[in-house]
């Protein structure tokens, strides 16, 4: 039994049986080859496993431009982010009346599976960048990422020739047919999605644990893909992950899977694509918090919660929960947040995440009531004489 209907209907696969895949690969020695970067990758490997759903493939024009400018795909369906993959000017004529081409991975040129090839489109990277990270700053990750792109976008459906293969954290991958076989076993008829980038502090456990009242179970979905160089790095992530869940949260109602996303760092946008993929994981309720996938100060506090008002609560599907940002008051002497707590700034202990990375590399302890103490001591191991960038 489902928890969810996936986005558009239907779970999609395109991964190739084994022996089509084996003939998909040898026909593929006389195709032109696209290669792809860490975020296209993790791009493909979504589309393949269904993460994506409904899309088949990197998006077509008419698909690009009324996600950049509606947040729709063409056939209306809401969809936040475009999701494409571009190529520089020397290949177009390789590119140019080709009807498939190989798709290999740019760090090592190994193929990973074909697209058909559907368009291929010129593109503004302000007005993109303008429409989905709302600025051209080029100090923006999103928008810098944007301007690395090559110049010019292709379309059409894409086939693995088999699942993507990785070296890091195989026991908590879990495609989204799988992640939602594993609800089915444990008899979860209602499940919320976490989405993080960072450490689980005492705010984020706040939350899991105030949606988990109201649940049957909790998906902690880190994402593992690629992010800001001063990010947290994802295994040292994984650790805190799991030693928090093993000492503070109920095994039978807990779930850890890594989320092969890269950040794009689009605040408000990216809250309603995260929202819409982990439907296709088998998510009913989704947490959204303070700052949801923002950066610097690009994006208001709670704009990616607001942003779910310009949809239909059944275009979206999936039920968001919005929190607002939690603390420990040393007055109401728990967690707590701006609904339940009346006392002051003073009372209330917040960090940074600047002033986090900062005690961590001068090896000073974190206090307990921002993070648990296995979670601190990790960290402090991870980071001490590190030097720290604001």
């Amino acid at each position: 039994m489902e928890t969810i209907t996936p986005h558009g209907g239907k779970l999609v696969n395109r991964i190739l049986p084994s022996d089509r895949a084996a003939k998909e690969r040898q026909a593929s020695d006389s195709l032109p080859q696209i290669a792809l970067d860490a975020r296209e990758m993790a791009d493909l490997e979504m589309i393949g496993v269904g993460a994506m759903s409904p899309l088949t493939g990197f998006m077509n024009q008419a698909d690009y431009t009324k996600c950049v400018h509606e947040m729709r795909l063409a056939s209306g369906l809401v969809w936040s982010l475009p999701i494409t993959l571009s190529f520089d000017a020397d290949k177009k004529d390789e590119l140019s009346g080709a009807s498939r081409a190989v798709l290999v991975e740019e760090a090592t040129g190994n193929k990973l599976g074909i697209i058909e090839i559907e368009d291929m489109y010129e593109y503004d990277r302000d007005t993109e960048a303008a429409e989905v990270f709302g600025t051209t700053d080029t100090e923006h990750p999103g928008v810098a990422a944007l301007h690395r792109q090559g110049d010019y976008l292709v379309g059409g459906d894409i086939w693995l020739f088999e699942e993507i293969q990785h070296e890091t954290f195989g026991n908590y991958r879990a495609t989204p047919a799988r992640l939602r076989q594993i609800f089915a076993d444990k008899g979860w008829n209602q499940v919320v999605a976490f989405q993080t980038r960072n450490p689980i502090h005492r705010a984020h456990e706040y939350l899991q644990k105030c949606a988990l009242e109201l649940v049957d179970g909790l998906l902690i979905h880190p994402l593992v893909g690629e992010t800001k160089s001063d990010d947290v790095p994802a295994d040292v992530r994984m650790t805190c992950y799991e030693v928090i869940t093993d000492k503070y949260y109920p095994a039978d109602r807990t779930q850890i899977s890594v989320f092969p996303a890269a950040m794009r760092y689009a605040g408000p946008r990216e809250a309603i694509f995260h929202a819409l993929v982990r439907k296709n994981y088998g998510c009913t309720h989704f947490i959204v918090g303070r700052d949801h996938a923002g950066v610097g100060d690009y994006y208001g506090t709670y704009d990616a919660q607001r942003i779910f008002s310009n949809f239909e609560p059944e275009e979206i599907g999936i039920q968001p929960m919005f929190f607002e940002h939690a603390f420990y008051c040393t007055k109401c002497q728990g967690m707590a947040s701006n609904k339940t707590c009346p006392h002051g700034g003073e009372d209330r202990v917040f960090l940074s995440g600047t002033k986090v990375r900062e005690k961590l590399s001068n090896g000073e302890d974190l206090p307990v009531e921002f993070t648990r103490p296995e979670v601190a001591e990790i960290l402090r191991e991870a980071y001490t004489g590190l030097t720290v960038e604001n």
